[in-house]
């Protein structure tokens, strides 16, 4: 829980401070440069963080899944830094964290993870929350 608080933490920052740095060029080259800065963060981690003998372990099923998760992630970038060029950062962000319904709905369907009535009960509120946010006056 702790991580995923400093994540939420971290997240938010990532999206003013994106919003900042897009001023005067465009979302694609915007998102560009964060992922060669995020790219070279993230090797740099993995070379102190990951112990060598570890990367022998991972298969080809990994790779797959991981890969995808890339591609994934890609594309929610993407149109994530589109959104955000054009649009108010706290919009954009609130929609984006509709991310955990969809996350939630394939934890249940692919993972066949339990769902009770207390996420669901969340999950509405969370969309419930990002239509009153998302529709203009």
């Amino acid at each position: 829980m702790a991580y995923a608080f400093v994540s939420m933490f971290f997240a938010g920052f990532t999206s003013v401070i994106a919003k900042m740095g897009l001023a005067g060029i465009s979302g694609e080259l915007g998102l560009t440069i964060r992922t060669l800065f995020v790219c070279a963060f993230v090797l740099i981690f993995a070379a102190w963080a990951v112990p060598t003998h570890e990367v022998a372990s991972v298969t080809s099923r990994n790779l797959s899944w991981l890969g995808l998760s890339g591609v994934t992630t890609a594309l929610s970038w993407i149109f994530y830094y589109k959104a955000l060029k054009v649009g108010d950062v706290a919009t954009v962000a609130l929609i984006d964290k509709g991310s955990v319904v969809v996350a939630m709905l394939l934890a249940g369907l692919v993972l066949r993870e339990v769902i009770t009535l207390r996420m669901i009960a969340g999950a509405g509120l969370i969309i419930a929350g990002l239509l009153v946010i998302a529709k203009k006056p």
